[in-house]
């Protein structure tokens, strides 16, 4: 019984496994694909009746390992059922032989049966276990990596609460690169169920043309200016006074935004300190940090809920007349007021009912709503008309004032008023002033402003 039941269990814990690959793989397809974007892309492309087929063949790969598990397991507890079958039948066939030659006597041979009964009952039980615990590792082994995993960012013991700060924000040769991924702890370990283990969604395996190198001429490195590197940030240092507009440009890549997201401390430098009103932020509590910075990343993000939910996630206990103030300073509450259910409004996945301008608009209520005394905006005019470009620069005059402000930006008409620009090339700072220094320098950045406002006309 058990020599059986350890072979079958590493034979469920293997199918336990690949059955969670394979659910990982129909979930990471249909993420990807049954989102709003995705959704909109297949049909875009007429590719409908490709991704329904690839669906069913997904759907129908997780269907078979699902059998495949279950007569599996059928299986075993039917043959040892057979077994204990087979067991009752010889006690009562001999028995019964020897009933008849007088050897014994019929109460015995039905002591007999009974307690064989309960002894088979017994193995099974034993039995079991075992299986049941060699298909339930597959689950542990992943509950206990993740217990083993440190955090990211630590917060000290004895952390400051930071609160009423004038908003001065210094950089001291800060310096950051990316962790590797070959150096996470138990990377080595293939996490079974995980959506990120999915190498690819869609195809299977890389594409053959894309597996041969493609043989460096160095033409290519010679006309373009990569941004790739190790090192995303390399001994970068500025200070910003309180209430300042401190704005940074430079090609993309260059390490503008990988610099905003070290305030908040999505990162941690490597190298440097990161000093607010004097303080390491190290040295204060992730909270009270978070409380006094207000971000706007390059890609708007609401909930697929209501516009008030979404504009209240900045702060929960805001009072109406609040709310409303703050939509107004961002140029949104007008519109806010046409939609059909006004503030109650559902925006969907994403706020996929929106427009970009609208979007960062709501993004920028939520804000001001917040109200920070750093503010960080990651190029929040990109990619608008110009009429959407006007509202939010029009809401952002308000938005900064008498805030630290820290701006990426690739229009350098939107930061011509900056008190400080710092000009950002491969993770390092290689010109700093105000646009009228910038320009007189002739370098960089004025190369930039001569790309984007001296073009020909056509």
């Amino acid at each position: 019984f058990l020599v059986a039941a350890r072979k079958l269990g590493n034979r469920l814990r293997d199918v336990a496994r690949e059955q969670l690959d394979v659910v990982a793989k129909m979930n990471a397809m249909m993420g990807e694909l049954l989102n709003v974007s995705g959704a909109l892309l297949v049909k875009l492309f007429g590719r409908i009746f490709e991704e329904n087929k690839r669906f069913q063949e997904r759907a129908a790969g997780v269907r078979d390992i699902g059998i495949k598990r279950a007569v599996t397991g059928t299986l075993f507890f039917a043959s040892i059922g057979l077994l204990g079958s087979i067991g009752l039948a010889l006690v009562y066939g001999i028995g019964g032989y020897l009933v008849i030659g007088g050897t014994l006597t019929i109460g015995t041979i039905v002591a007999l049966g009974a307690f064989l009964g309960k002894l088979y009952s017994s193995l099974q039980n034993l039995t079991n276990a075992p299986v049941d615990f060699a298909t339930s590792i597959v689950s542990f082994e992943r509950v206990f990596e993740v217990l083993d995993l440190p955090l990211d960012i630590e917060e000290k013991p004895n952390a400051i609460v930071l609160h009423n700060i004038k908003g001065s924000l210094e950089f001291e040769n800060v310096s950051f690169s990316y962790p590797k991924d070959d150096i996470r702890p138990l990377s080595e370990v293939h996490r079974f169920g995980e959506t990120q283990e999915v190498k690819t969604v869609l195809s299977e395996e890389a594409p053959i043309f894309m597996s041969q190198p493609e043989l460096d001429t160095g033409l290519q490195r010679a006309q373009i200016h990569s941004q790739a590197r190790e090192i995303a940030l390399e001994y970068v240092s500025f200070r910003a006074e309180p209430g300042q507009l401190v704005a940074l440009v430079g090609p993309s890549g260059a390490g503008k935004t990988t610099l905003t997201y070290l305030i908040p401390r999505l990162y941690d430098p490597v190298s440097g300190r990161i000093l607010i009103d004097g303080m390491d932020i190290k040295d204060v509590t992730l909270s009270s940090l978070s409380s006094q910075i207000g971000m706007v990343t390059q890609e708007t993000y609401l909930f697929h809920d209501t516009v008030l939910t979404n504009l209240l996630y900045a702060r929960p206990g805001a009072k109406s007349d609040e709310i409303k103030a703050a939509a107004r300073a961002a140029n949104i509450h007008d519109f806010i007021m046409d939609l059909p259910e006004r503030y109650e409004t559902v925006v969907g996945e994403r706020g996929y009912r929106l427009s970009g301008g609208e979007k960062q608009r709501m993004a920028l209520a939520r804000v001001i709503l917040k109200d920070p005394r750093i503010l960080v905006l990651d190029e929040a005019t990109s990619s608008l008309d110009s009429e959407s470009e006007a509202l939010i620069q029009d809401a952002l005059g308000r938005v900064m004032a008498d805030r630290t402000s820290i701006v990426i930006a690739h229009r350098l008409s939107t930061i011509l008023s900056a008190d400080l620009i710092l000009v950002m090339d491969r993770g390092q700072i290689v010109e700093r002033g105000t646009h009228t220094e910038l320009l007189s320098s002739n370098g960089m950045y004025a190369n930039l402003y001569k790309t984007q406002f001296n073009q020909p006309k056509q």
